[in-house]
């Protein structure tokens, strides 16, 4: 039997997962899960306590994407029924960060569909962000797809906190995916990002017929691009894309990924993200045994489970959400 709990203390003290620990992981056995879980949890709580971050996203812009990824219901070649639409409003991200605020969501997050922004487009984000952070003073992501520096500087100069952009897949794998952009097309944005002064987040999709190694390599790459925000989503296939009627996952499995990603990456903020709730199911709340952050509300277009249900669920835990602040007195909200 491993002993998880000795491996959680090495990587408290710096080590590195090798290849073999990192797959022993996700191999391992399920009457070992909860050991598993509990090694993840005591690295989780030396850097996060009993804390859990809260997101929440608008989806600022839909469908019309000239990308080819196999997994979106919004890329070209995507026949799924989405509604499609425009870069939304000032107004309209404005009104997001108020449900937000009210909410007390940590970080509001706004994504668009699309290969990258248009200048025009990121007039909008900017204009909006400056005001979003000076009536609710919201911590802002923005996803918007791959950035000029250029870009990323107005961003930064606007007051966003973070940047999106996931790597989404191994390097090997991402050709089985997508065609239209490449895996390195991605890192440098991430990398871009970095070099502007905004805080970098990048995640994967686990489900998407790639390898054990495959999942191993992007905890890695991760690390390697030492992102301070690593979204795990779980495939939630889509009627219409190609990666439609893929099913690989259980939650035992799902909970043994966060698990690794915890291991691997032990002071990053590590987030269930898309396809928790139907392939966590009622294995959600082991989750946050390992990662320290969720998504609350609906997703791009699926849905999420409804809000007071991962309130109810963090109250069960006897987790602390760690809250945006309270309205300031003669803040508009």
């Amino acid at each position: 039997m491993a002993n998880w709990l000795v491996l959680a203390e090495q990587v408290l003290g710096g080590h590195e997962l090798t290849d073999e620990e990192a797959l022993a992981i996700l191999d391992c056995p399920d009457e070992e899960l909860l050991l598993l879980l509990q090694g993840a949890y005591r690295i989780r709580s030396a850097y996060y306590g009993n804390k859990v971050k809260l997101n929440m996203i608008i989806n600022a812009k839909s469908g019309l994407c000239p990308e080819n990824c196999g997994y979106c219901s919004q890329s070209a070649v995507s026949t799924a029924p989405v509604k499609t639409y425009k870069m939304v409003d000032k107004e309209t991200l404005l009104r997001g960060a108020e449900e937000a605020h009210r909410l007390r969501i940590g970080t509001y997050c706004i994504v668009a569909s699309g290969r990258g922004p248009s200048d025009k487009e990121i007039d909008t984000v900017v204009s909006a962000v400056k005001e979003i952070k000076e009536r609710f003073g919201l911590k802002v992501c923005a996803c918007l797809g791959i950035l000029k520096p250029e870009q990323a500087a107005r961003l930064k100069e606007a007051g966003v906190d973070r940047y999106n952009h996931n790597i989404n897949t191994s390097k090997q794998h991402h050709p089985n995916i997508t065609t239209s952009h490449t895996y390195d097309d991605r890192v440098r944005t991430v990398e871009t990002v970095k070099e502007a002064g905004l805080s970098p987040c990048s995640g994967v999709i686990i489900g998407m017929k790639e390898t054990k190694q495959d999942v191993v390599d992007m905890a890695r790459s991760l690390r390697a691009l030492d992102a301070d925000s690593i979204p795990v989503n779980f495939l939630h296939a889509i009627d219409g894309t190609p990666l439609a009627g893929t099913n690989e996952l259980n939650p035992r499995y799902c909970l043994k990924v966060l698990a690794l990603f915890r291991y691997m990456n032990p002071t990053k903020e590590i987030r269930i993200a898309g396809g928790r709730e139907v392939n966590l199911r009622s294995l959600q709340p082991l989750g946050l045994y390992a990662a320290n952050s969720i998504f609350v509300g609906d997703y791009l277009t699926t849905a999420g489970q409804e809000k007071s249900a991962d309130y109810q669920m963090l109250g069960d835990l006897g987790f602390e959400i760690e809250f945006a602040p309270a309205p300031q007195a003669g803040v508009v909200s």
